[in-house]
């Protein structure tokens, strides 16, 4: 990947016309829908959980058969069952829904061992009728994704279904997912955002992001130049939710059992280290690429692109302004853009989505393999094909699975701080993720490191998600805290709220393995950088490099840096990246130089 990633961040010259690559001969949705063995073990643990998506067709004989764990089940009928058979099966339906933290997808008309039998009309409705009960039983909705028929050795017209099962939401447990929004300055990521969020279009002059920038230069200029955040919910039968009704976010919170919240990031190179914060810090689960169809690849485009990849982040892509250019020009785009995907170090394949049928496969095959990479091409002022993009985040599924959630749960707590508020009637606020662990109203916590290295006491008073109160934060989840009468002069961004139990470990120096991506000439002992790891970002001097005297572009080394303000806590494993200028790298931590153990003051 290196190679690729190196490529994309470089100088700023040259363009895109190279050849097609030869990383993927097969089309995605060929009609088995199954990935490239090189693919799917990359991501076994996905394939586990998301292995049998399929692109329905009649050349598809099966489907792989059933696995014990992960959120889908095949079921060949569901006709009249027993009171028996009946629990039987709702004990089934929640262990599914539990596998996927609230959703599922049922297929029926499918054997265990993944053979495409299909049902009569009568008895379809039967299953469905049943499954429909089975739901209620256990507190969900169902929604019927897609129906096909099969080719089986049967007069009457056979069919299957593909069912999602999604959970009514209660106390506030709604599954959030996270999606960063990338893309160059005026491709029109705070417009589609704010067509997808506020229920209306645009009318070809941005009013429709008006609601989503923070700052008044950013509405005299139209360009983001802070991170934003706007959701977008869906209830438990797939229906938007949004602000298209006046509602208000605590609304959308109670009403939806689904939410994305959208990470409108800066597109202007001048704010590039706004763009990277975001990435690094706000742990998206997926990175959405806004590339305007009139102007195709252009300024900052690939640089967001190796940013994403190079933090392991799946992305998909958007197409924009569909409306003001010709369909050849879009074609040239999409073409333009399956030409970088496809090149060697990328080995991405790219799917264009051009029906709801393409998008419930996209959204599925995304989640079990990094490689696929979806495209859509949509207008904000006209609305073309922006339902596909609704049906796909709706339909996409988490990238954790329950287990890795508990997992993570069973922790101390730690929560990054991203943002610090002062609120009137409040006090002070910090807003961020919490890392691991559980966060209730009155938790005793220490926030560190201060500039010697220590930790304050404080104390949890209010907890919000998305706008609206929350009693109990769970690993993974965004939110802001309350603090009360905590001075804010002893906070900043990149510090750690953890618990007193913990240990952490506070450094001003620490070892990274990295690969040097970009650089003018050469990178030696004495050079300056902006480390971004996780929350933190701070300038760091290298101190030493481990087994040469300097590096060049494409070298990789182990190199020492020291932060030049103050110690941060930091993990071994962690991914780095540093840039100064046009100097760019990527990396992970793999030693740290802990000071003296800390002391809660």
């Amino acid at each position: 990947m290196d190679a690729l990633v190196s490529e994309l961040f470089g100088s700023g010259s040259g363009h895109f016309s190279g050849s097609q690559g030869t990383a993927s001969n097969h089309k995605p949705g060929n009609g088995n829908g199954v990935i490239s063995k090189k693919a799917s073990s990359k991501n076994k643990k996905a394939k586990a959980r998301f292995s049998r998506n399929f692109k329905l067709s009649n050349n598809t004989p099966n489907l792989p058969p059933e696995a014990e764990e992960g959120n889908i089940e095949y079921k060949l009928k569901l006709i009249n069952p027993t009171q028996n058979r009946f629990e039987h099966l709702a004990t089934q339906m929640k262990w599914r829904l539990q596998e996927g933290r609230g959703e599922a997808v049922y297929q029926i008309g499918v054997e265990d061992n993944g053979m495409l039998v299909g049902l009569s009309e009568e008895d379809m409705r039967a299953s469905l009728n049943t499954l429909h009960r089975l739901a209620e039983k256990v507190g969900a909705d169902i929604a019927v994704l897609r129906e096909q028929e099969v080719d089986y050795d049967s007069d009457v017209p056979r069919k299957i279904a593909e069912v999602l099962l999604r959970k009514v939401p209660d106390d506030q447990q709604f599954l959030d997912l996270r999606v960063a929004v990338l893309g160059n300055v005026d491709s029109g990521k705070s417009t589609l955002l704010g067509v997808l969020t506020q229920g209306e279009l645009d009318n070809g002059r941005g009013r429709a992001r008006l609601n989503l920038f923070r700052h008044l230069h950013e509405i005299q200029t139209g360009r983001t130049s802070s991170i934003s955040f706007e959701i977008l919910g869906f209830n438990s039968k797939g229906e938007i939710v949004n602000y298209s009704e006046s509602r208000t976010a605590e609304e959308i919170c109670e009403s939806a059992s689904k939410m994305i919240t959208f990470i409108d990031l800066a597109g202007h190179h001048k704010y590039l280290k706004t763009t990277i914060f975001g990435l690094t810090s706000y742990c998206p689960d997926f990175a959405m690429l806004v590339v305007s169809a009139n102007t195709g690849i252009a300024g900052t485009t690939r640089e967001h692109l190796g940013l994403a990849m190079a933090l392991k982040v799946p992305i998909f892509i958007v197409i924009s302004k569909v409306d003001l250019c010709t369909r050849a020009t879009v074609e040239r785009t999409v073409r333009q853009l399956e030409r970088v995907l496809k090149q060697p170090g990328c080995n991405k394949v790219p799917m264009v989505v051009s029906s709801t049928d393409d998008a419930v496969t996209a959204a599925q095959q995304f989640a079990q393999s990094p490689n696929i990479t979806p495209i859509f091409t949509l207008s904000s002022v006209t609305g073309e094909s922006l339902d596909l993009l609704k049906v796909f985040f709706n339909i996409i599924p988490p990238l954790s699975n329950s287990k890795e959630q508990e997992e993570l749960m069973q922790q101390l707590t730690e929560f990054q701080v991203d943002e610090i508020y002062t609120v009137p009637e409040v006090g002070t606020v910090v807003g961020g993720t919490l890392y691991s662990g559980i966060c209730r109203e009155g938790d005793h916590l220490v926030v560190g490191p201060t500039e010697s290295g220590q930790f304050q006491k404080l104390t949890i008073g209010s907890i919000q998600r998305n706008r609206s109160a929350c009693r109990v934060l769970r690993a993974g989840q965004a939110a802001t805290l309350a603090l009360g009468n905590f001075d804010r002069s002893l906070l900043r961004k990149g510090m750690v709220m953890v618990s007193p139990e913990m240990d952490p470990t506070i450094c001003w120096m620490f070892e990274a393995e990295i690969v040097l991506l970009f650089h003018a000439k050469t990178f030696h002992k004495g050079f300056q950088v902006t480390v971004h790891i996780g929350n933190v970002r701070q300038t760091a001097t290298v101190e030493a490099v481990y087994g040469k005297e300097e590096l060049r572009t494409g070298e990789k080394a182990v190199v020492l840096f020291k932060f030049i303000k103050h110690p941060e806590y930091l993990k071994v494993g962690a991914k780095v990246l540093f840039r100064e200028g046009l100097t760019k790298g990527i990396g992970h931590v793999t030693m740290l130089h802990p000071i003296a153990q800390y002391q809660p003051s």
